[in-house]
């Protein structure tokens, strides 16, 4: 099947002939003409898949075909994200695929000056993508009117809940028309039962499409995990990167310090890396993203915040320096590799400490991962098991992770480790403790 057999505009089907596709994905061809019809539609799939085209091609077309009234440009598409990476990416395919079309489209999210943002939207938009937050923040300066909204679109679904944004989107669906009036696009990677009621109140009958089965991953992704202790992780990433000449990784933490803290031990390895997550500016990300792709820097150490918006052609090597504390996550994490049907791999180091967690992760997948231990970094047995408290209550059930994109809110100082912290015999600089 090619593009052509799905009702796309020429203008449409210039700019992917442009882009060097020819055959859509089983989402975008499942998508493609439920939207082009009018209907709400429930869409899953898993990372990597073609989504973002699935809807941004006839959210294009739907709109193009429909007159600007007395030269006003009332924003009439909105796009709604988790992160300010994935805003960025879906902006840029409204642009890539609306270059032969007539359509003004902006790009808001926190993290940077608000008033370039104003000017845009005031010059008129026809397709706003938004954080919730920035998006809430323009509201309430009431420099973007959503009352004119004809295509609603939430993508990553799940992810925007699982950061703490329902709230946020309550609000925003209370300034938008009518249900029944516009149509409304829900996408998500999950169909936890809080999607399932969010959908109940969204949608309008929807088409529920579904092209792989839930919360696995792509069967072109190795994945594999070497047991280390906690202290010798950065040892042995250190060793793996360098040993196999890995020139582009991708690498999961748990914390924002942690983060930061590996990515500077990595630079003193000799290894380049920078950091990228929710407490660095939007500038630092961008640039950090940038010389990642570009190949200035070998290595982007991350953390949750970036497992869904970043979009890194062909990445070959996926780390899970940590494991997450929510086994979707872990998916999530590695579908940043084995994108576009190209081969991935997925490393994971895990300590004592993480052995629930990778059972979670198994459970999930329904199958275990390949384990294999390295000469060299055997784990100590005498090393005993510590419960993983990070965002988890009493109960030990995972807290709702709280998001502040788009908010100016005042942020603690990253406490700065002791020079004269204790070192551990042998550790090559490690500092006692690291991994948490």
């Amino acid at each position: 099947m090619s593009f052509d057999t799905l009702g796309l505009s020429a203008e449409l089907l210039r700019a992917i002939g442009e882009q060097g596709y020819t055959e859509p994905t089983p989402i975008q061809r499942k998508a493609i003409p439920a939207i082009l019809e009018g209907k709400d539609v429930m869409a899953g799939a898993q990372t990597g898949t073609g989504k973002t085209a699935g809807f941004t091609l006839p959210l294009l077309q739907r709109l193009n075909t429909k007159p600007i009234k007395n030269g006003r440009r009332p924003v009439r598409a909105l796009v709604l994200t988790p992160t300010r990476e994935l805003a960025a990416q879906v902006g840029a395919s409204v642009e890539t695929y609306g270059r032969h079309l007539p359509l003004k489209s902006a790009v808001i999210f926190g993290g940077v000056k608000i008033n370039p943002q104003i000017e845009k939207l005031r010059r008129g938009v026809d397709i706003l993508v938004a954080t919730p937050g920035r998006l809430l923040d323009h509201v309430g300066q009431r420099t973007v009117d959503l009352s004119q909204i004809e295509i609603l679109v939430l993508d990553e679904a799940d992810r925007m809940l699982d950061m703490g944004f329902i709230h946020d989107i309550r609000k925003v669906l209370a300034l938008l028309p009518e249900n029944g009036v516009r149509q409304n696009l829900l996408f998500s990677a999950t169909f936890s039962s809080e999607i399932k009621q969010l959908a109940n109140r969204l949608l309008n009958r929807p088409e529920l499409i579904e092209v792989a089965r839930r919360n696995v991953a792509a069967e072109q992704i190795e994945q594999i995990v070497y047991p280390v202790d906690k202290l010798r992780k950065r040892e042995l990433l250190s060793h793996l990167i360098g040993s196999r000449n890995w020139r582009q990784v991708l690498v999961f933490t748990r914390t924002k310090h942690g983060a930061n803290r590996l990515a500077q031990q990595l630079g003193k390895d000799g290894l380049s890396a920078a950091a990228i997550h929710g407490n660095k500016s939007q500038g630092a990300r961008t640039r950090a993203l940038a010389d990642f792709k570009n190949g200035e820097v070998r290595i982007l150490v991350a953390t949750d915040i970036a497992a869904r918006g970043l979009d890194i052609d062909q990445l070959p090597h996926v780390v899970n320096y940590e494991l997450p504390n929510v086994a979707e996550d872990y998916v999530h994490r590695i579908g940043r590799t084995g994108r576009a049907g190209n081969e991935g791999e997925a490393i994971s180091l895990v300590c004592v400490d993480e052995q629930k967690l990778l059972r979670d992760i198994e459970r999930l997948l329904k199958h275990e991962i390949p384990k294999q231990v390295l000469e060299g970094y055997e784990p100590d047995p005498r090393i005993q098991a510590e419960p993983i408290r990070n965002g988890r209550n009493g109960k030990g059930r995972s807290q709702p992770r709280k998001h502040t994109e788009g908010r100016n809110r005042s942020r603690s100082p990253v406490k700065k480790q002791p020079t004269n912290a204790r070192r551990k015999p042998g550790s090559s600089g490690r500092l006692s403790g690291y991994g948490g």
